[in-house]
């Protein structure tokens, strides 16, 4: 019997009308995700990353092909598909706990059970001591923690996350990373990830997508064989930072005449 991966992207273009031009966001995208998967997407602005996320998160619709969770049409936002933003997006007037408990206390779930399911990802991002503060009172790597915590306590499969430790400083950076493997290992969830940074790339993933502008396209897909905990300083690293560079810079090479 075949196994239906969690996520296919067959074909998958969006254009948009922006001031009477069309521009083709992203062009004839295809991927595979089996579940548990880490997968990074890398590339320059402009490549269709943030628009590729947007689509599997139901925000918005191809303009051709289309993008199946579990063998079904993805046609708009749903609790399995989780969005971490770089900015956040925690609702001020709640707490951390009432920010997390959010997704399922929407949906009707027991108090009892909101409340339990509350305290395990509160633990389990180690927010526990700050559960009932107010976002503005947090660093940022915890509000970070808190907008993990909210999608995985709303029973996300696959959570998808839009260069979500860009905004925070180096040392922050790393712990979380760090953190969000853990939480990957313990979980077995499905993570989408996108990036700038190659050796974020090259750390967190199993595969990295390497994309490309003009239009926006997957250019290459990149097996991360290193075994984990990676060493961002190894041989080996800067082996597969160096591939990875060299393919990532290839489109700006001069054409041949």
């Amino acid at each position: 019997m075949v196994e239906i991966p969690i996520l296919e992207v067959k074909n998958v273009s969006k254009r948009f009308v922006l001031q009477g031009q069309s521009i083709d966001a992203l062009r004839d995208a295809n991927l595979t995700v089996r579940k548990g998967e880490f997968i990074c997407l890398i590339g320059a602005s402009g490549c269709g990353k943030s628009t590729l996320l947007r689509i599997v998160a139901g925000f918005e619709q191809p303009t051709s092909g289309e993008a199946l969770m579990w063998g079904k049409p993805v046609l708009g936002p749903a609790p399995d598909r989780g969005m971490v933003f770089q900015d956040y997006g925690l609702f001020p007037w709640l707490t951390v706990r009432q920010n997390i408990g959010f997704g399922p206390a929407s949906r009707g779930r027991p108090k009892a059970e909101v409340r339990e399911t509350v305290d395990r990802f509160v633990e389990m991002v180690g927010l526990t001591r700050f559960a009932d503060v107010w976002p503005h009172q947090l660093s940022g790597g915890m509000k970070q923690r808190v907008a993990i915590a909210r999608v995985l306590a709303n029973d996300a499969e696959m959570v998808l996350m839009d260069e979500p430790f860009g905004a925070l400083d180096a040392m922050t950076r790393e712990r979380l990373q760090d953190e969000l493997l853990e939480i990957w290992q313990r979980t077995g969830l499905t993570v989408l990830f996108v990036t700038h940074s190659i050796e974020e790339a090259i750390f967190l993933s199993n595969r990295v997508v390497v994309m490309e502008p003009g239009p926006g396209r997957i250019a290459s897909t990149h097996e991360v064989e290193l075994p984990r905990p990676r060493d961002v300083a190894s041989p080996e690293f800067n082996a597969v930072r160096r591939v990875l560079s060299a393919r990532l810079h290839s489109h700006h090479a001069p054409k041949a005449a």
